[in-house]
């Protein structure tokens, strides 16, 4: 049966223009000169796709997405405008739009654009997956925890890995960006299909489109034998794109036409590879910055940026990190044949007020060298104080005792600096009375240095 189309666009020359293509190409359209109007239509007729104006007078093209698929949910929706942001574009996608169009386009790439719709299964009536808890073994370190900020990102997770959306993780570097992506695959109708992790910072800008796209032999002077590419190894899967923001602008044009065509063009190939590929892509740079820089596609973003997860950084979610330490105690155990059971109370507290700007990855590793370091079965002070890279006299030269004397003092006069050397403020920190503070800084506590 033809495809019907409805055409919307308060300009009559753009609606006569896309009318007459589209109608060459065998589809049946409509027309209407308002959101008002397609909506008459609507409730008159369904239609397989509807190609709407974004911005018009009246009911504007979000509101028509929103109201034809509230009249016909199988209905595919493409929205076209000549004032595409980041946040309309995004939100238009969100909303369920099936694809949109940059104005002036190319009448090709409406017609692909239609075809996309049309493949992706719009004006066939599919149950929505419902979302599924994220299964344990797809809970790495990363997502430990129970604080508010990472249980949404569990959830996060769990709903969007049931659909078939790019997704694009953001976070600070040691964060857990690809343990996210992982999960995200875990819980996913592809799990069983290979997942493949690929830092796009990490290798040589020569290499790194026959690494993604393949190449046949022959292709280059080393191209000794053909290679399938990553997008090849990931079919039926996930691709996971680390540090998306560091691929070449020259390869995200290729990028960008794999993602539209689902087919890669390997280097020196004469025919396209069809590929079934999820992507997941995540960075730790502002992308929409990067965007505005003229350093990062405009419609590259749109088309990773689909959803959005964002991962908080371990200073934001420090009542997270007795469970962390726990699940971490446990993998490093097993990974250096140690037996440590937990942590002392001190060097607990020690721990949770360190800034961690490395983040879950800084402090696993903090952890291993101690675990290193010490003799079990508790971590304690004075193993964790090489780690942290405080002063700690040598064993033979002090006791126990005075040693962990002098880690704390230490830290007592580093929390005092990040006080402004405010004793009130210090004691607060550290959860002490002033005179416990005065106490521990001796004769410092009356130097200059250190008065209110």
């Amino acid at each position: 049966m033809t495809a019907s189309i409805l055409v919307v666009d308060d300009e009559s020359t753009i609606q006569e223009a896309i009318g007459c293509a589209l109608r060459e190409d065998g589809y049946q359209v409509d027309t209407a000169d308002s959101g008002e109007e397609a909506l008459r239509r609507l409730a008159q007729q369904e239609f397989d796709v509807v190609l709407s104006d974004l911005k018009m007078p009246g009911l504007t093209g979000l509101d028509v997405l929103e109201q034809s698929r509230a009249l016909h949910p199988r209905v595919g929706v493409i929205l076209m405008t000549g004032y595409a942001t980041v946040e309309t574009a995004i939100e238009a996608l969100r909303r369920g739009a099936g694809d949109y169009l940059l104005k002036p386009f190319e009448l090709d790439a409406l017609r692909l654009a239609v075809q996309r719709v049309l493949r992706q299964g719009h004006g066939v009536e599919r149950a929505r997956p419902s979302p599924r808890e994220v299964p344990p073994r797809a809970v790495g370190q990363a997502l430990v925890g129970e604080s508010p900020a990472i249980v949404a990102v569990r959830e996060h997770i769990a709903r969007c890995a049931v659909t078939p959306s790019n997704v694009l993780i953001t976070g600070e570097s040691g964060a857990g960006k690809e343990l996210a992506a992982e999960a995200i695959h875990a819980a996913s109708g592809r799990c069983h299909g290979p997942f493949v992790a690929v830092n796009c910072g990490a290798i040589p800008e020569t290499l790194i489109e026959s690494q993604l796209f393949g190449h046949v032999r022959g292709a280059f002077t080393s191209a000794l034998q053909a290679n399938l590419g990553l997008f090849a190894a990931a079919n039926h899967g996930t691709l996971f794109l680390d540090e998306i923001g560091e691929l070449p602008f020259v390869l995200q044009v290729k990028l960008l036409r794999v993602i539209e065509d689902r087919q890669v063009w390997p280097v020196g190939a004469t025919r396209p590879v069809p590929v079934d590929v999820r992507l997941v892509a995540s960075t730790n740079r502002d992308l929409a910055r990067e965007v505005e820089a003229g350093r990062f596609r405009e419609d590259l973003f749109y088309r990773l940026n689909v959803v959005q997860i964002t991962l908080p950084p371990l200073r934001e979610r420090r009542g997270d990190i007795p469970l962390l330490i726990e699940h971490l105690l446990q993998r490093l155990n097993a990974k250096l044949g140690t037996a440590f059971v937990d942590v002392e109370a001190g060097a607990l507290r020690v721990l949770a007020r360190q800034p961690w700007k490395g983040n879950v990855r800084e402090l696993e590793n903090v952890l291993e060298r101690a675990m290193v370091l010490g003799d079990g079965p508790q971590l304690t002070l004075q193993h964790l104080a090489p780690a942290l890279g405080a002063p700690v006299a040598p064993p033979s030269v002090h006791g126990l005792r005075e040693a962990l004397r002098q880690f704390e003092r230490q830290y007592v006069r580093d929390v005092l600096a990040q006080a402004g050397f405010d004793k009130r403020e210090a004691a607060r920190i550290l959860e002490i009375s002033l005179a416990s503070l005065y106490r521990k800084l001796g004769d410092e506590a009356v130097s200059p240095a250190v008065r209110n």
